[in-house]
């Protein structure tokens, strides 16, 4: 009885700011709905899903989205422009006295 109280507890309660809107009604990836009586996966905290593989999926398009943030940053800091700068060779006028 204890667990089917918890469950309504969770899909009964309002998300702060949206008021009316359920925060486990349907998967966060593909929107499926959410039955009270299945399981529900969660990711980050708050986050529902209707299976380990939407689940999975989500984990996988953040870590996507991670690393291509983080060669954005690489490639635009000013470390990285100082450094490929340094490799190149700095061209100079050279007059020849006649």
């Amino acid at each position: 009885m204890a667990a089917s109280v918890a469950c309504a507890f969770f899909f009964d309660a309002e998300p702060a700011g949206e008021p009316g809107k359920h925060a486990l009604d349907a998967c966060a990836l593909c929107a499926k709905r959410l039955a009270r009586d299945s399981d529900v996966f969660m990711y980050r905290g708050d986050t529902p899903f209707c299976s380990e593989e939407c689940r999975h999926e989500q984990m996988h398009l953040d870590a996507v989205s991670a690393r291509q943030a983080a060669r954005r940053l690489q490639r635009f800091s000013p470390e990285t422009e100082s450094q490929s700068h340094r490799g190149q060779r700095q061209s100079r006028k050279v007059s020849i006295a006649s």
